[in-house]
């Protein structure tokens, strides 16, 4: 055996290339391929998929305790869509807002709707779309509201509540509320539809006790006239037998 070999580096020969495709192949692919189908939704508009949860900072718990003195210490609750307003349109609405002591609140939506979830005020929740607005009041101020609405047309009334959380107000419900007499107009119909009836009512309460008294009198009367007759003999007639009460009275007329 040689000590020397000699060993040869370096690439072989390519020896193996691949061969073009049989053109009936070629068909057979092209009418073969897989041709995925087209989604129903754009997955440009599905809605992207939760992240992870955040954590509760001081600025969302202050919020949350803002949101939660809005919602009891007013008693009408109305939600608006929020629209892009000029400066001439915001400054005659918060005029006219101030002048009935009527508010307007932002808040966004991830920190409304966990305080609606959680609280008597879940029937608000499907009004709560996109950007919205709240105008909220101490009292019902519903007429000045809707007065002040129709000034700005494409702010839209949603709805909302009004002393009552279990039942929702549409823009209709709002307008009909709107057009109900206020309260001392109501109470003032009330006692003039009353005054008649209670007259009326003491009227007949008082006609059966003047009758009464009326046929007493005239009892009295006959039997005092009846006493004061003397006969030619100068002796009273023998009294006649008692009869009972009311037995002698004339019939009512």
């Amino acid at each position: 055996m040689p000590a020397l070999q000699t060993v040869r580096y370096g690439s072989k020969a390519v020896t193996h290339h691949r061969g073009v495709m049989h053109f009936q192949q070629q068909e057979l692919m092209a009418v073969t391929e897989y041709i995925p189908p087209t989604p129903a939704v754009n997955p440009t508009c599905l809605p992207s998929p939760p992240g992870p949860p955040q954590e509760e900072t001081g600025l969302i718990r202050l919020l949350c305790r803002e949101i939660a003195a809005v919602f009891q210490d007013n008693r009408m609750i109305a939600i608006c869509q929020s629209v892009a307003l000029s400066v001439e349109d915001k400054l005659l609405m918060r005029h006219q807002r101030r002048k009935h002591k009527i508010l307007m609140k932002v808040f966004h939506n991830q920190v409304l709707k966990p305080f609606l979830e959680d609280s008597n005020y879940q029937n608000l929740l499907p009004l709560f779309v996109g950007h919205n607005m709240l105008l909220v009041s101490e009292e019902p101020k519903v007429k000045e509201m809707v007065r002040i609405l129709r000034t700005v047309p494409f702010l839209l009334l949603l709805g909302g509540c009004i002393n009552d959380v279990d039942a929702i107000l549409s823009r209709q419900g709002f307008i009909n509320y709107s057009s109900l007499p206020s309260l001392p107009l109501a109470q003032g119909e009330l006692v003039g539809g009353l005054t008649p009836l209670m007259a009326q009512t003491h009227s007949l309460l008082q006609h059966q006790p003047l009758k009464l008294t009326t046929l007493l009198d005239q009892y009295i009367r006959q039997q005092s006239e009846k006493d004061s007759v003397v006969p030619a003999n100068g002796k009273p007639d023998p009294p006649d037998p008692p009869t009972p009460l009311g037995h002698n009275l004339p019939l009512p007329q």
